[in-house]
């Protein structure tokens, strides 16, 4: 692996960590500070998920583009593919990895940071078309969302978008939008406000990848030359580094 991939790859793993930290911490301080209160526990959720994406979007866009997302790295390859634009084979594989392992530790860091322990499988039942339908259409929304701003030149107001999709995807779908598979993944480490049972994991990275050819197709009609802009997504990246003064 070459020392810009390992660059990259290294800051989808922090983010995506940190990303999933966040999910998991916040669920498990909203359940302890709103006991009874499932509807302001998930309000606190989101809020602290939508600020901590749009922060992290930020600090790692312009290392990695900050995808911290499966589905996301996958459609900037597979719409930047003929253009010679986005990830590359080796690179995709590189950030998936990254983004999983990372979802991995994100969760196992929360639980620790809550005195819990490290692992603990959740069993939280989370089947059924209908939430299976929700991630389809919030993954879909999301890439649609993301590869809309980098096509038309607006990328610099991804932080606030994707943070405020997410924020606002929470409520209306029934799913709660997980609409990351690395973050499904790691959801499935914590018993706690935030956890997906292992065993209802695969349906929703189903749903979820089902959601990014969605999303590809919505694309192919609203703005045909998306892949064009796939190297933009979701922050520009930075071609060197400034000059040390």
């Amino acid at each position: 692996m070459s020392h810009d991939l390992t660059r990259r790859a290294s800051a989808e793993f922090a983010g995506t960590a940190l990303l999933v930290a966040a999910v998991v911490g916040s669920g498990i301080a909203a359940a302890r500070l709103s006991p009874g209160d499932v509807g302001l526990q998930l309000l606190e959720n989101a809020i602290a998920t939508g600020f901590a994406l749009g922060a992290l979007i930020l600090v790692f866009g312009p290392v990695s583009g900050a995808h911290l997302n499966p589905v996301v790295s996958a459609v900037d390859w597979w719409l930047g593919r003929r253009a010679g634009a986005g990830l590359t084979v080796p690179d995709l594989a590189a950030y998936i990895a990254a983004q999983v392992t990372g979802a991995i530790a994100g969760s196992v860091l929360a639980n620790l940071m809550f005195d819990l322990p490290g692992v603990a499988w959740s069993h939280t039942d989370r089947s059924g078309g209908n939430l299976w339908l929700a991630e389809i259409v919030a993954t879909a929304g999301l890439v649609v969302l993301i590869f809309a701003l980098a096509r038309s030149g607006r990328t610099a107001t991804a932080p606030a978008a994707v943070g405020a999709y997410i924020g606002a995807a929470y409520w209306f779908t029934s799913s709660t939008s997980f609409a990351n598979p690395a973050a499904t993944v790691g959801r499935t480490f914590t018993d706690t406000f935030a956890g997906i049972a292992p065993t209802s994991m695969p349906g929703f990275v189903v749903a979820q990848f089902i959601g990014g050819l969605v999303g590809v197709t919505a694309l192919a009609a609203w703005y045909p030359r998306a892949g064009d802009a796939a190297d933009e997504v979701l922050v520009p990246h930075l071609a060197q580094e400034p000059e040390a003064r």
